[in-house]
């Protein structure tokens, strides 16, 4: 066994149909008393009924989040927190909304409690991500952390099919590069393997069936603990190619990660054995498909896209998409830096096409 070290990280998870409930009370507890909610412009009405829910505890509502945050974005939001003297945000939603609240956090240090409507998993880590000019830059820092998670498989019953699918993809992502990072340790592990295997298994029940609350909640379960991975262990080649991609290409979130998944795992195959054989053996392939070729099966198989040029990238920006993603490589089980940019490009045409790997 390897040497490891373990951090817990600090926050409170509520769990369970019907918890948003709860919500007052965990107000409560993070001692706040005017909450700004946040959402994007399409969920508006569930920040509002937040918003009433709260009532003389909500500051208002800002329902301006964007996919990648912008900074302008940011710097909107900021602002509007100060003006109305909130101390503490509510984020409602998905990936965005929650990565709004972080960049607040990240310069005022309110507290979040994060109300997840997506599989997204970002309410689960301390990363946080700004887009500026046209490069989307991340960062770690303990303050952007929500201190309160609060659960409800119940909303995300309004969560259309195809997206429930490409956040699952973006979730069980978290978990697949955990299994290989730099940092990994033998709890992220179970969390990382448990994980995948509930978002696999749930992801053709919501497919059956979009109210069905038990998938729904198994869903919710994996993403939490995919989220809880990232949240704990560094981020590999996956990552860096989708934040390229999205931020300086604004490729839709969770469709590039869905997209570019089984190229990455195939990518470090070779370099992560074992990592590979636990993805493998919680999608349930093992002996019949290879990690990459069960990741690349389980997003076509249930209706996601699984080709860039299908979710809005171009051919003519595939070469400067390695170019960005080899500059500032992370650390990678196969390196990936500019001596390795041929390989990359390889890898991102692949993905362009839609091929699956063997």
């Amino acid at each position: 066994m390897k040497d490891f070290v373990y951090n817990g990280q600090p926050s409170r998870v509520v769990f369970g149909p019907g918890s948003l409930a709860h919500l007052e009370r965990e107000i409560d507890l993070l001692g706040a008393k005017r909450a700004l909610v946040l959402s994007t412009p399409e969920q508006a009405a569930q920040a509002q009924m937040v918003a009433d829910r709260l009532g003389g505890r909500s500051a208002g509502i800002f329902p301006r989040a964007v996919m990648h945050v912008p900074i302008e974005t940011a710097r909107e939001a900021r602002e509007e927190a100060r003006r109305l003297g909130a101390d503490c945000a509510v984020a409602i939603g998905g990936g965005s909304t929650t990565g709004l609240g972080k960049a607040i956090a990240m310069e005022s240090g309110l507290p979040i409690l994060a109300i997840p409507t997506t599989y997204a998993g970002s309410e689960m880590t301390p990363i946080y991500g700004i887009t500026e000019g046209g490069l989307k830059k991340t960062g770690k820092d303990a303050r952007v952390l929500p201190r309160t998670v609060i659960y409800d498989p119940e909303l995300t019953l309004s969560l259309p099919v195809a997206m429930s699918v490409t956040s699952g993809m973006n979730a069980i992502a978290h978990a697949a590069e955990g299994l290989y990072a730099q940092d990994s340790n033998p709890v992220m592990n179970l969390m990382a393997e448990e994980g995948i295997r509930a978002i696999a298994q749930a992801l053709p029940g919501i497919r059956r069936r979009a109210d069905d609350v038990d998938a729904r909640g198994d869903a919710l379960y994996g993403a939490w603990l995919c989220g809880s991975v990232l949240g704990n262990v560094g981020m590999a080649l996956h990552h860096k190619l989708c934040h390229t991609l999205g931020g300086s290409f604004n490729l839709p979130h969770a469709e590039v990660h869905t997209v570019v998944l089984s190229h990455a795992i195939a990518f470090n195959a070779s370099a992560a054995p074992e990592a590979m054989a636990r993805i493998a053996r919680a999608l349930g392939t093992t002996g019949r498909a290879s990690a990459a070729a069960g990741l690349f099966d389980l997003a076509r198989d249930n209706g996601a896209p699984v080709a860039l040029k299908d979710i809005g990238m171009k051919a003519e920006d595939l070469d400067r998409a390695a170019d960005i993603a080899v500059s500032n490589p992370y650390w990678n089980p196969r390196p990936f830096g500019p001596a390795q940019r041929g390989d990359i490009r390889q890898l991102l045409q692949r993905a362009y096409e839609g091929e699956r790997p063997d």
